[in-house]
C-alpha cells in the first residue's frame, strides 16, 4: 500500500505518468455496444451510440478480473480523462482489464437508457471473456458520483441473461460480480440527494414509483454484489451519507462491503494523484479485490 505522505503521493503521479505513455502508445480499442443502433437511440450521432473502450493488461500481469468503468458527470456529460482513461491504467497496473463504458445521458437521453447501456457492457464483457482473456465470473463495475449511481443501479437491478434471445450477448446475465463506489449519488427520495443528476435521469416531474425505483438504498437484497465505497465528509455536492445509506443496507442484508469515508476532501478528484491522504483509496480498493479473491490469477 502507498504511504500517507509525500512520497506516496509522488510515487502515485508517477506511475500514472507511466501508464498514460504507453496507453499513449498503443492505443485502446473502442467497440460499439449495438453495431445496429441502440435500443431507443433517437438519432445517429456519436452520442446516440453507446460504447466500450478497452484497456487489457499486459499479458504477464493479466489476473483474469475486468471491470466496467462508468465516468461521472451528473448523467449530464462524462468526465473521461481522470474518471475513465487514469482509472483503466491503475487497473491495468495490477493486471485488471478496463472497460471505460460511454453510455447515454441528458439532454437527448433519461431512464432507461443509461442503465440499457450498463447492463449491456456487463453482458458484453461476460459473453466475449475468453476473446477478452478475463474471467466471466470476475467482472465488476465500478463508477464515479452520477457513474456512481449507474453502477448501483446496475448492481441491484439486474436479470439472469434471456436463453432464448437471438443475440448471444443477450443470453448472459448482467448482474456485476462486485461494484465500486466513488463518492457515488445513491439516494433520490432524500434530503442527501445531487439534483442535477436526478433532474438528469429521470426529468422534473417522475413518478414516486420510478423514484423509488431508482434509489438504491432501497433496493439492496442479498443478491446485491459485495461492494467498495469511498467519499468524503467535506463533499457538499453529494454529501456522504448516500454512501452510508447503501453501506448499511448492504450490512442488513448481509451483503460483503467496506467503506471509506476520509475526513477532508470535496468531489469529483478522481484517483486523486496529488493529495498525499485521498491518493490512498485506489491501493485499499485494491487491497480489497486481493482479500476477496478476484485477482488471484486464473489457471
Amino acid at each position: 500500500m502507498l504511504s500517507e505522505g509525500p512520497w506516496g503521493v509522488l510515487l502515485v503521479a508517477v506511475v500514472l505518468a507511466a501508464l498514460a505513455t504507453g496507453a499513449d502508445a498503443a492505443e485502446p480499442k473502442v467497440e460499439l455496444l449495438w453495431p445496429d443502433g441502440a435500443p431507443g437511440a433517437v438519432g445517429d450521432t456519436d452520442a446516440d451510440k453507446p460504447s466500450l473502450t478497452i484497456w487489457l493488461p499486459p499479458a504477464d500481469k493479466a489476473t483474469g478480473a475486468a471491470i466496467v468503468i462508468c465516468p461521472g458527470g451528473g448523467y449530464g456529460h462524462l468526465a473521461v480523462g481522470h474518471e475513465g482513461k487514469d482509472v483503466a491504467a491503475w487497473l491495468n497496473s495490477f493486471g485488471v482489464a478496463g472497460f471505460m463504458l460511454k453510455y447515454r445521458h441528458a439532454p437527448k437521453y433519461k431512464h432507461p437508457s443509461p442503465l440499457l447501456d450498463a447492463q449491456r457492457a456487463i453482458r458484453t464483457v461476460r459473453a466475449r471473456a475468453k476473446e477478452f482473456g478475463v474471467d466471466p465470473a470476475r467482472i465488476g463495475i465500478l463508477g464515479f458520483s452520477a457513474g456512481g449511481h449507474l453502477t448501483s443501479t446496475a448492481g441491484t437491478h439486474f436479470d439472469d441473461g434471456d436463453p432464448k434471445a437471438k443475440d448471444p450477448i443477450d443470453q448472459v446475465s448482467c448482474r456485476p460480480d462486485f461494484m465500486v463506489l466513488v463518492y457515488p449519488v445513491i439516494s433520490l427520495t432524500t434530503k442527501y440527494t445531487h439534483g442535477g443528476s436526478k433532474n438528469n435521469l429521470l426529468g422534473k416531474d417522475p413518478s414516486k414509483e420510478l423514484v423509488e425505483s431508482l434509489s438504491n438504498e432501497k433496493q439492496v437484497t442479498a443478491k446485491t454484489p459485495p461492494t467498495f465505497l469511498m467519499a468524503t465528509s467535506g463533499d457538499t455536492g453529494v454529501p456522504a451519507e448516500n454512501s452510508v445509506l447503501f453501506y448499511m443496507a448492504l450490512r442488513e442484508h448481509k451483503v460483503k462491503a467496506e467503506m471509506h469515508i476520509y475526513q477532508n476532501g470535496g468531489h469529483g478528484f478522481g484517483l486523486a494523484p496529488g493529495d498525499p491522504v485521498l491518493s490512498t483509496w485506489p491501493a485499499r480498493c485494491e487491497a480489497w479485490m486481493r482479500v476477496n479473491g478476484w485477482l488471484t490469477a486464473a489457471k
